[in-house]
């Protein structure tokens, strides 16, 4: 009998970004190398129409068909209804059997920050003490017993990223800082992680389908360790000195939110790392200038043996 061997070649994969531009091109070149066909799409320009296909969805450049896998890559600020749309299409194309990296699922629960702090803290996962609550007069009362007590706190936007936004408030350098108002950029929300003091560096780390393989060191001057904020990269064994521990915890947070990759933020606490963030679409930018492996082949080669193993199937002699 012959055999049925999986193949991979043509399959059309949707890169769903909000702009292209240096981490587009990675994943357009690695599906090319694995035989794919790689197609950026905006979620924003995307729609349901229940008339039109069997499916009710039209992506562009894919006419009444759907695409094979979808990587999501990014995904445009918006209202609450623009957003809920765009993450409706990801849900309905995993309804529909579509292999989506990483679906809506996990990027809800790695967007939402109070979510990933409650299920770290769930699973066990070593993370700083949080708070999340619409009260304006319970994040003061918070706040004043926290900076009483000599500790400061952190104020993120819920849905913030790169560093935009944080707050230190509490006891800061010997002087208490208040709660500031909370409509704007905070939504009315405060959502509230105390503060870690890292000596000069934080890790993030990246796990590919349930693996840590890439890391590095963020050093900075600025408590607040983003490369978008000029932090300088450096290379972080996972094999040697503090890397089997922070690959171990690494990978722990991003089963707990059920990840099929991730950029996990840490920071150094007393002798271990605390998990401070879990990024569903991380850039790897700066990370692949430390790293001697293609990442963006390492993403496409996870999402299609592990994800897409059936498709794609013909019979060879």
């Amino acid at each position: 009998m012959t055999p049925i061997v999986p193949l991979r070649a043509g399959l059309r994969v949707a890169i769903m970004s909000d702009e292209t531009g240096w981490h587009t091109r990675q994943l357009l070149r690695a599906l090319r190398e694995r035989g794919c066909t790689g197609r950026c799409i905006d979620l924003a320009q995307c729609r349901i129409a229940t008339s039109q296909a069997w499916h009710g969805l039209v992506l562009p450049g894919f006419g009444d068909s759907l695409p094979d896998a979808v990587i999501v890559r990014g995904i445009a600020a918006g209202s609450f209804e623009q957003v809920t749309k765009r993450l409706g299409i990801l849900h309905a194309l995993r309804e529909f059997g579509v292999p989506v990296y990483n679906d809506a699922r996990a990027i809800e629960r790695s967007v939402d920050k109070s979510m990933t702090s409650l299920l770290l803290h769930a699973a066990g996962v070593p993370t700083p003490p949080t708070w999340a609550t619409e009260s304006a007069a319970a994040a003061q009362q918070l706040v004043t017993r926290e900076s009483a007590a000599g500790r400061s706190l952190v104020l993120k936007p819920l849905f913030g990223s790169q560093g935009q936004g944080l707050q230190r408030i509490g006891w800061v350098d010997g002087v208490h800082v208040p709660l500031p108002p909370l409509e704007g950029a905070y939504g009315g929300l405060a959502y509230l992680q105390r503060f870690v003091a890292a000596p000069s560096h934080d890790w993030r780390v990246l796990v590919v389908g349930g693996s840590a393989v890439a890391a590095m060191r963020r050093v900075s001057e600025d408590w607040v360790h983003n490369v978008a904020r000029g932090a300088r990269c450096e290379p972080q064994s996972l094999t040697e000195g503090r890397g089997p521990e922070l690959a171990r915890l690494a990978e722990a947070a991003s089963r707990a939110l059920d990840m099929d990759y991730a950029g996990v933020d840490l920071l150094p606490a007393g002798d271990g790392a605390q998990v401070i963030e879990v990024n569903g679409v991380a850039a790897w930018q700066g990370l692949q200038r430390v790293t001697p492996f293609n990442i963006a082949q390492a993403l496409v080669r996870d999402l299609l043996d592990r994800k897409c193993p059936g498709l794609s199937l013909r019979r060879q002699a």
